[in-house]
């Protein structure tokens, strides 16, 4: 392998190798959402070595957004935010192909993005894109990384329904209610930077076939510097899942 050298420190863990790291490069991810969440997950997935990442928002950058969403600089005032984070995952890794989604995505883009990756990662900030990708996730049988922060408050979920999990909707079902967000609620920006991180995390580990993460909520006190493991059950009445055919495999 020639490029060795820029992954040495991960290709010698037993549980990675060579084999391992072909593996990430032949493997590919969608992030929806390059802000605080996705800055962080989008940047250590390339530095990984992830074959493709596919990038999708639709904001551009603002002043507020330098205190938490590290993948931009003071220069990229203005700019789309997915040209700035192409060029800072560029410059970290030329390896890594991008692939420049701007949303919205909805509809039949949507389902073409979610059926082209190997594994999805929700970095959105808004209750109706979640839903929408876990239902997209959910027809398409792929992984789904979910992550939140608020305040000193973040959340992480790996749902795969394709080998019989919980999605999204079993455990947030869609009521109508308004969501805090972090204009309104405030968040402090490590804590939606540890989140982004262990997203990347969970999604290299679920590629690289490492550990049972699916099933569980991990929710955390960045406060009081604690974390709490929840199981999350199927709902066989679930609107999204509920239904046989989608969760077993034939």
């Amino acid at each position: 392998m020639s490029d060795f050298a820029r992954y040495s420190r991960q290709i010698v863990l037993r549980e990675v190798g060579v084999n391992g790291q072909q593996l990430l490069r032949d493997s590919s991810a969608l992030v929806v959402g390059v802000g605080g969440l996705g800055s962080a997950a989008a940047l250590y997935l390339a530095g990984a070595g992830l074959g493709r990442l596919s990038l999708s928002d639709r904001d551009r950058v603002e002043v507020s957004n330098l205190q938490r969403q590290i993948i931009y600089r003071g220069a990229d005032l203005g700019r789309t935010k997915l040209d700035a984070a192409a060029d800072a995952l560029r410059a970290l890794n030329p390896e890594t192909a991008l692939e420049l989604l701007p949303g919205p995505l909805a509809g039949a883009a949507l389902a073409a993005a979610v059926q082209g990756a190997d594994i999805v990662l929700d970095c959105s900030d808004n209750f109706p894109t979640r839903v929408a990708l876990n239902a997209a996730c959910v027809a398409a049988r792929k992984p789904l990384v979910s992550g939140a922060a608020i305040r000193f408050e973040g959340q992480l979920a790996l749902f795969d329904t394709a080998r019989g999990g919980a999605c999204y909707a079993c455990l947030y079902p869609d009521t109508g209610e308004p969501q805090e967000t972090c204009e309104e609620a405030g968040v402090l920006g490590p804590t939606v930077g540890v989140v982004g991180s262990l997203q990347a995390l969970l999604a290299i580990k679920h590629l690289l076939g490492l550990g049972q993460d699916a099933g569980r909520l991990q929710v955390w006190d960045a406060l009081r510097m604690s974390w709490r493991s929840l199981n999350i059950p199927r709902d066989p009445n679930c609107p999204v899942c509920g239904s046989p055919s989608v969760n077993r495999d034939d």
